[in-house]
């Protein structure tokens, strides 16, 4: 499925600012601040933006959620003012795009099963074996090494069907990041990316097409952001995590990977936390950045600085109730300084 190109989503933004001003009063203009891109972190950024909006009636924050790739794609192009992605750039490469990047939040990446009489985190999946199931070495529920993982669950005698993001995903380059790191055959063969060439499965359009393609097929594996998961009430799969202990996907779990991030030695806040030390630790934990170009005119600088401030200072509640960590408080500091100035 083709990604959404520059002209189609400024059409959409400017439609949607246009419908917008007509409903305010002519004394108080709307100004339209439109953003595009990742999905993992679209459900906190449609509370955010709609309690934003309300609270600044002179000011309207859009958020699309396309996929990073596309995201990427729209604000290369100038066409949107911020870009949501879960696939850092580099500081060279912000660099030679004009582009700042600076950490939003961070989540989890989850397994999501559907399996007939398998409860949620019922499932265990070793690292070997998720590699395995991914790369297609392993086709049947019933195989061996999965039984011997589960001795307590009745696994069917089921074809395994894997389901991945068919768009290019931040989603993906976490998921894709941490296998290469646990596996050195897909890091051999497939490696890691907002797009590689999946060995097996069937593509799902964001986070959202590859639950529902989970929740249709009996025997479905995928993956996607924790929040997606919970809302579509999928069964999810306990992993195994660096210190090789069994850990499921929680609040705790997922804030035990963030602790360990060193973002002052993160130039340009590039920082992956896949694979975190830790007994506790999530295996799986991604953070999701936001970036815009150096060359936007100061007053559209101005409103994405002040919506930013206030979403690291109100909108953290409403990120932990809908299963993300927000920064730490010391990480936000050190974006103030370095990047909101």
């Amino acid at each position: 499925m083709k990604q959404a190109n520059a002209k189609s989503v400024s059409r959409i933004m400017a439609a949607a600012a246009m419908l917008l001003a007509a409903g305010c009063s002519e004394d108080r203009p709307t100004v339209a601040i439109n953003g595009a891109g990742a999905s993992f972190p679209a459900p906190v950024y449609q509370n955010w933006t709609h309690a934003y909006s309300q609270g600044n009636p002179g000011i309207r924050i859009n958020y699309l959620s396309l996929g990073s790739g596309a995201g990427l794609n729209q604000i290369n192009a100038g066409t949107i003012d911020f870009a949501g992605s879960d696939s850092p750039l580099t500081l060279e490469e912000q660099q030679a795009a004009g582009l700042r990047q600076f950490p939003m939040l961070t989540g989890g990446v989850v397994v999501i099963v559907n399996l007939p009489e398998v409860e949620n985190l019922a499932l265990k999946l070793d690292r070997a074996a998720l590699a395995d199931i991914f790369l297609g070495n392993i086709t049947r529920w019933n195989d061996p090494r999965l039984r011997s993982l589960n001795p307590e669950l009745k696994l069917p005698d089921l074809a395994i069907t894997v389901v991945r993001r068919a768009d290019a995903s931040g989603t993906s380059f976490i998921f894709t990041d941490y296998l290469a790191k646990i596996s050195p055959e897909w890091e051999r063969r497939v490696g890691r990316g907002a797009s590689v060439d999946w060995p097996v499965g069937i593509g799902g359009q964001k986070n959202p097409g590859v639950c529902n393609n989970v929740a249709r097929i009996k025997g479905a594996i995928g993956y996607t952001e924790y929040t997606y998961a919970a809302e579509a009430k999928l069964a999810m799969a306990q992993l195994e995590n660096r210190a090789g202990k069994f850990v499921k996907p929680t609040m705790t779990s997922f804030s035990a990977g963030v602790a360990a991030a060193d973002w002052k030695n993160a130039p340009g806040f590039h920082m992956i936390l896949t694979d975190q030390p830790g007994e506790t630790t999530w295996p799986i934990t991604g953070v999701t950045y936001i970036l815009f170009r150096t060359d936007c005119d100061a007053q559209t600088k101005a409103n994405l600085f002040k919506y930013f401030n206030w979403c690291f200072a109100t909108g953290a509640t409403a990120a932990r109730k809908l299963n993300y960590v927000p920064i730490p408080e010391e990480v936000v500091a050190i974006i103030q300084n370095e990047v909101f100035k």
